[in-house]
């Protein structure tokens, strides 16, 4: 009989988003999914990289972005802190909203719930992601059958329905 893998039996399931803008963008992206791993957190499948023009400042440097489809044992929140303690080890400073910054990781989706509490640091699903060209893209790459969980439309949906400009300024790199 074949000893299970603790990673194989993870019940939880999520869509991380990870973007950098600064520095070695496409390593930074690469660090980040391996110090994921290092926190039992299970890639099952990653997007390709997207580049994109920084929002809402274009002036700043573009950034490369992806999605990770995961398995993890973590609860939503921890796995917050984990990917807030990542951040942190790749050099992330929080100053301004949407400066620059070596690494973002967004939680997506988290088990298809629904959380938006006042008190609570989390939202779910991620409260703009459905009106992120850098998110829907390679999300639609990872799981074509992807439904946001609040709204209840599908994923193709939701990329017909941002705006051509948005479509036309993101490239699969």
């Amino acid at each position: 009989m074949k000893k299970q893998d603790i990673l194989e039996n993870l019940a939880n399931q999520a869509y991380l988003g990870i973007g950098s803008n600064l520095g070695n963008k496409i390593r930074n992206i690469e660090v980040t999914k391996f110090e994921l791993e290092k926190h039992n957190i299970k890639i099952i499948k990653s997007s390709s990289n997207y580049s994109s023009m920084s929002w809402p400042d274009s002036s700043m440097p573009d950034y490369i972005n992806i999605i990770l489809k995961i398995k993890t044992s973590l609860t939503a929140m921890e796995l917050l802190n984990v990917c807030n303690l990542i951040e942190l080890k790749m050099g992330r400073i929080r100053s301004k909203k949407n400066d620059p910054r070596t690494c973002d990781i967004d939680i997506i989706d988290y088990n298809q719930e629904i959380l938006n509490k006042k008190s609570s640091k989390l939202v779910l699903p991620h409260p703009r992601m459905s009106k992120r060209n850098f998110v829907l893209l390679p999300l639609f790459e990872v799981d074509k059958s992807w439904k946001h969980p609040k709204f209840m439309i599908n994923i193709v949906n939701l990329i017909n329905s941002l705006p051509i400009k948005d479509l036309r300024s993101i490239k699969q790199i």
